[in-house]
C-alpha cells in the first residue's frame, strides 16, 4: 500500500495489488477537489476507468491498474487548490491530459506572468504554453507558431506587459499585417486608420485583458504602447522596445525580413502565427521555411504549440484535429 500525505508516497513490498491513500491536509478542501456533487471525482472515474476510487472524510484510497497515476493526479489538484486555484471542468481535463502525459501541472499552472485587473492571475495553462513563455523570457527574439486558440498572442502579450511593468523596456509595439481574409480594405470606412483598425482589434483586446481601461487608453495616448500595421514598421530602428508581430503567417518574405532587421538594442521581439491559415495573396507567406533559414541563431527560439495547447472550447481541439487529419490525408493522396 502506499500512502500520500500531502503527495508524498510511500511504499508495502508485501502487497501484489498497488493501493494509494492520500490524505488530504484539511476537510476545507475536499469540496473542491471531488467538485459539485462529486462531478470532479466521477469525470476522474471516468478517464481512468481501471482504477477504484473510494472517498471517507479526508481520505481517497485508490486501487486498481493506474493507481500510481491517479494518485499523482490527486497530489496535482491538492496543490493546485492550495495554490489558489479553482478546479473547473476545463482545469480538470488539461490537468487529467498533463498527468497522464508525465507532466506536472502544479509547476505549469501556478507560474504567475503578471496579476491582471480584478485580481487574475495571468498563467501558462498548458506544458506548451509554459515552454513558450519560458522561450520568450530567455531569447531576443521567439516565433511561437500553432493554431488558434493557442494563447500565441495573448501570452505573448502578458510578457510584453510584464516586462514594461518592470521597466526591462520603454514600450509596447503591437503589429499585424493589414491583409484582408475575404473582404476587402477598400470598402471599409475611414481614413487608412480606420480601415485597418478591426484587423488589429484582436491585439486591443489581449491589451485590455491586461490591463485595465483608463490604464491601456493612457499607455496608448503617451505612446507607451503603439499598435500599427506592420507597413508602418519600415524605415523604422526600435530599441528598448517589446514588439509582436501577430498573423505573421499573412507577411511575404519580404515584410518578414522587413520586420526581424527593425529589432534595436534592448529589445525583444515574439513572431506569431497559423501556417495553416495563410491569407497572403499567392500563398508566399513569410513564415513558412523560416525555421531552416534561421536555424542556429543564438537568442532565437521556433516554439511550436498543437492542438494539446488549445484553452479554448473542446470542441476547438477537435475541430483543430480534423483538420490535421485531413490535411495529412490529403498530402498522401498527392504522395
Amino acid at each position: 500500500m502506499e500512502r500520500y500525505d500531502c503527495g508524498a508516497p510511500t511504499e508495502s513490498p508485501s502487497l501484489t495489488t498497488t493501493q494509494v491513500t492520500i490524505h488530504v491536509p484539511g476537510n476545507h478542501l475536499m469540496g473542491p477537489l471531488l467538485g459539485e456533487r462529486d462531478e470532479s471525482l466521477r469525470a476522474i472515474e471516468q478517464a481512468f476507468p481501471d482504477a477504484d476510487v473510494h472517498v471517507r472524510g479526508n481520505e481517497i484510497a485508490i486501487g486498481g491498474d493506474g493507481a500510481e497515476v491517479v494518485a499523482q493526479l490527486f497530489g496535482e489538484l491538492i496543490t493546485l487548490l492550495q495554490a489558489g486555484e479553482v478546479i473547473d471542468g476545463p482545469l480538470l481535463a488539461r490537468t487529467i491530459d498533463m498527468v497522464k502525459a508525465d507532466e506536472r501541472p502544479s509547476e505549469v499552472l501556478t507560474s504567475d506572468i503578471l496579476r491582471a485587473p480584478r485580481g487574475r492571475h495571468v498563467r501558462p495553462k498548458t506544458a506548451g504554453q509554459k515552454a513558450y513563455v519560458d522561450a520568450i523570457a530567455a531569447n531576443i527574439v521567439t516565433f511561437g507558431v500553432g493554431p488558434a486558440g493557442t494563447g500565441k498572442s495573448w501570452l505573448a502579450v502578458a510578457m510584453a506587459v510584464q516586462a514594461l511593468q518592470q521597466k526591462q523596456v520603454d514600450r509596447i509595439i503591437l503589429t499585424r499585417p493589414a491583409v484582408e481574409a475575404g473582404e476587402r480594405l477598400g470598402f471599409l470606412p475611414g481614413d487608412l486608420m480606420a480601415k485597418v483598425d478591426p484587423y488589429l482589434r484582436p491585439l486591443y483586446d489581449a491589451l485590455h485583458d491586461m490591463v485595465d481601461a483608463e490604464s491601456a487608453a493612457r499607455l496608448l495616448e503617451r505612446g507607451v504602447v503603439e499598435v500599427a500595421p506592420l507597413a508602418f514598421m519600415r524605415g523604422r530602428t526600435l530599441n528598448n522596445s517589446f514588439i509582436i508581430l501577430d498573423e505573421a503567417q499573412n507577411t511575404t518574405p519580404e515584410q518578414m525580413k522587413m520586420f526581424l532587421t527593425r529589432i534595436g538594442f534592448g529589445s525583444k521581439a515574439v513572431v506569431t502565427g497559423d501556417t495553416t491559415q495563410v491569407d497572403v495573396p499567392g500563398g508566399r507567406s513569410g513564415l513558412g521555411g523560416l525555421e531552416q533559414i534561421l536555424s542556429g541563431i543564438d537568442g532565437l527560439a521556433f516554439v511550436r504549440l498543437g492542438r494539446r495547447d488549445v484553452v479554448r472550447h473542446r470542441i476547438v481541439a477537435d475541430i483543430v484535429r480534423a483538420y490535421e487529419e485531413h490535411d495529412a490525408a490529403d498530402r498522401g493522396d498527392r504522395r
